[in-house]
């Protein structure tokens, strides 16, 4: 009887989680990759929405399928158990997949810039 509740609260908990973790990180976000893009605010913000359309892929795909489980769940001490069991392996993958988004735009932002564009002539005489 149990596990029915069990799903439904993992269900809302992880998805309200993961609409605010992709929120906080498409809103904030917008300056570092900005900077990770040298300025080029189009690509920016293009990155920053394909980034947030993956994250959430890849985190609700990740709810969903670990939804299951083979676990009695009799009593309701267990169903809190195996809920925070649940959505804390949620919370790890969402900080996984956000620290090596960081990684990776770390190092694009490393890169230098590429170099402006050579002079066509001279100002002036010589």
């Amino acid at each position: 009887m149990y596990i029915v509740h069990v799903y439904l609260a993992y269900l809302v908990l992880s998805i309200a989680i993961t609409i605010w973790v992709a929120r906080t990180l498409h809103r904030t976000g917008r300056t570092f990759l900005v900077d990770a893009f040298h300025g080029e605010t189009e690509l920016a913000d293009s990155i920053n929405h394909l980034l947030v359309v993956g994250f959430y892929l890849i985190n609700l795909g990740w709810i969903v399928s670990s939804l299951n489980t083979y676990q009695q769940v009799d009593t309701v001490r267990v169903a809190i158990e195996l809920l925070s069991y649940k959505v804390g392996l949620v919370m790890l993958v969402l900080g996984v997949v956000h620290f090596f988004n960081l990684f990776l735009f770390t190092r694009i932002r490393r890169r230098p810039a590429p170099p402006p564009i050579p002079p066509t002539g001279y100002v002036g005489a010589r």
